[in-house]
């Protein structure tokens, strides 16, 4: 069968400065190719390239050929009729290019062939079938805007609309990334059952591991703007053919047990231009000689249709293999020495009231009777999907929302409402809990250098100077003189985490805060955690949607389900052996999870 798609020799350049380089990849129609790769390795950019969908500034050259047609060099009104009808693409965040003053139903209409749209009725039928076939209700989903709709039917959404014109080829970058375990898996297994109905090609961009291995054919694995292993997803898992693959993969948390210490790739992606000469992983990898400085390595079929651009793999696979099978091995787990309870919650209500049509109040309850504690020294973990109430939860417990009803107790002290208390008992509160969100460039003052950020923090209380703090969190001293936008995403969590810390709080919480972050990064994050937690004696709220988090990070778990708690214990209990059929739907929609346990809360 001849290539649907052919990239040849593709590179990407923003004025002098190169992003891709040399990437080369064929794909057939009915198959799914997988492009992995941390953050500034060239994923995205090379998607778009093949759509000729680059921003403004950067320009492609090379090959990309679609069903025999060149797209590179076109002119936007050449290609305007191959996309949507032949090929389409679906971003991460479905909210940014969904049009708020559009309704569903509108977005799906203008997406469809011409021939489709002359008729509004044949148009009201087939945006039915569209949306019916991407799983929503068209009597109820049509007529809403993108802002009445969870991020799971945003996606649902956006993918229809992608899908409208029947296009051969579909782009998906990140498409899971946001979103919670459950909705996860019904995302791909749609995207799969989609592609398996249609005959489609489908590339998928990700840096979820497990996400690639349980849903593509093929994985390309990229670096700093170019490709170092490529090869069938089976044959990727089983054993990597090039150090960065292999350590990507020991990144990954096991969802299946504790280990002593979490893996991750020390250093950071460089500029493609840094190592335009050079094997592009030298700097961070353990297995570098000389000769792999001494020129660039190019992509070379080893065995089996696999290529590597690892000069030494002939003579380092063994040790790689040996590699895989040793790290990641279960930790000795020890009882935890939990003392009194530092954070109390009991019978906590909430509900928010909103204003309906005609000005009638409407009622969502968002929290209802839960109850749970977190000890000094412990981590508990808050667990469910999106909208099951746990940020409502942390909301209350920091005082950014007053409870209906119910009881938090900090300590101490009673914070059911935050209005009733005195400046004194504010500063209290604020010196026993504080707060790492999902997203630390939003919580950064991005005018402040970090030293000010970080000093402000330290004048609030807890002693110390900055260059203390930095080095707590693995950051070197000058960077109090950077902004945070001269930092990458993790280093940015990094100071969010030095902020929250400066204080010496007695309890932290961490909101989904590893969610956005590449393997590697959030492997490096957790264990500032556990040390933070190690050292300090702080307790955690570890709020995740990401059960293999759960496992790495937690003593016990609640979860909750709609605002409601529906099982809590030890954590290693309720992921091996879950008595409610609600969590074992969270264990089975993880990538590799495990069906026993699945089966035994199910009665099979």
């Amino acid at each position: 069968m001849n290539p649907l798609l052919t990239v040849q020799d593709l590179h990407v350049q923003a004025a002098h400065r190169t992003l891709v380089r040399d990437v080369s990849f064929d794909l057939r129609a009915g198959e799914t190719l997988g492009i992995v790769g941390e953050s500034g390795s060239g994923k995205t950019v090379t998607a778009r390239s093949i759509v000729a969908m680059l921003p403004e500034g950067l320009r492609a050259s090379g090959t990309v050929a679609f069903d025999g047609i060149p797209l590179l060099g076109k002119r936007e009104r050449e290609l305007r009729p191959l996309r949507g009808t032949r090929f389409g693409m679906v971003m991460q965040d479905p909210f940014t290019t969904l049009n708020p003053l559009q309704t569903t139903g509108e977005h799906i209409r203008e997406s469809l062939p011409r021939a489709l749209q002359r008729s509004r009725s044949t148009a009201q039928a087939e945006v039915a079938r569209r949306l019916a076939e991407v799983g929503l209700d068209p009597a109820d989903i049509a007529k809403r805007y993108p802002f009445q709709l969870s991020g799971g039917m945003r996606q649902r959404v956006a993918i229809a609309a992608a899908l409208a014109g029947d296009p051969e080829l579909l782009i998906a970058d990140e498409p899971t990334t946001a979103l919670d375990a459950t909705t996860q898996a019904e995302i791909l297994g749609l995207l799969r059952k989609l592609q398996t109905d249609r005959g489609m090609a489908l590339i998928l961009i990700t840096h979820d591991l497990r996400v690639t291995f349980s849903v593509c054919d093929r994985v390309l694995v990229m670096y700093a703007g170019s490709v170092l292993e490529d090869a069938p997803s089976a044959a990727m898992t089983r054993a990597p053919r090039h150090p960065y693959t292999l350590g990507l993969l020991l990144a990954e948390p096991p969802v299946s047990h504790v280990v002593a210490r979490l893996n991750s790739i020390p250093g950071s992606v460089p500029l493609a231009d840094e190592i335009a000469d050079t094997c592009a992983f030298t700097a961070r990898c353990e297995w570098a000689r000389p000769v792999c400085s001494a020129g660039r390595p190019s992509l070379t079929v080893i065995d089996g249709g696999r290529s590597s651009a690892c000069l030494r793999i002939a003579e380092i696979g063994q040790e790689v293999d040996v590699r895989q099978t040793t790290l990641g091995e279960p930790a000795t787990s020890a009882p935890v020495n939990a003392g009194d309870p530092i954070l109390t919650v009991t019978g906590l209500h909430k509900v928010h009231r909103t204003s309906g049509l005609g000005g009638r109040a409407r009622t969502t309850p968002a929290v209802a009777d839960v109850s749970f504690e977190v000890k000094q020294g412990e981590s508990v973990g808050l667990v469910g999907e999106s909208g099951s109430g746990k940020t409502t939860i942390a909301r209350c417990v920091l005082g950014l929302a007053t409870p209906t009803s119910g009881t938090i107790r900090l300590g101490p002290l009673d914070v059911s409402d935050p209005r009733r208390l005195t400046r004194s008992q504010r500063r209290q509160a604020t010196q026993l809990v504080q707060v790492v969100f999902q997203d630390p460039y939003a919580s950064l003052n991005p005018m402040l250098t970090i030293g000010a950020t970080l000093g402000e923090a330290l004048t609030a209380g807890g002693g110390g100077t900055v260059a203390e703090l930095l080095r707590q969190v693995g950051l070197p001293a000058p960077y109090a003189r950077r902004k945070p936008a001269a930092l990458s995403g993790g280093e940015r969590q990094r100071v969010a985490i030095a902020r929250a810390i400066a204080v010496r709080p007695k309890l932290l919480i961490c909101d989904e805060a590893v969610a956005a972050l590449d393997v590697s990064v959030q492997a490096q994050i957790l264990e500032l955690l556990r040390e933070v937690r190690r050292t300090q004696g702080t307790s955690l709220l570890f709020i995740t949607h990401d059960l293999a988090v759960v496992r790495q990070m937690t003593d016990r778990a609640v979860v909750l389900r709609r605002g409601e708690v529906v099982e809590a214990g030890r954590t290693e209990t309720l992921l091996d052996s879950p008595t409610h059929p609600y969590t074992a739907s969270l264990v089975a929609s993880v990538p590799g999870g495990q069906p026993e346990a699945v089966n035994r809360a199910h009665g099979a």
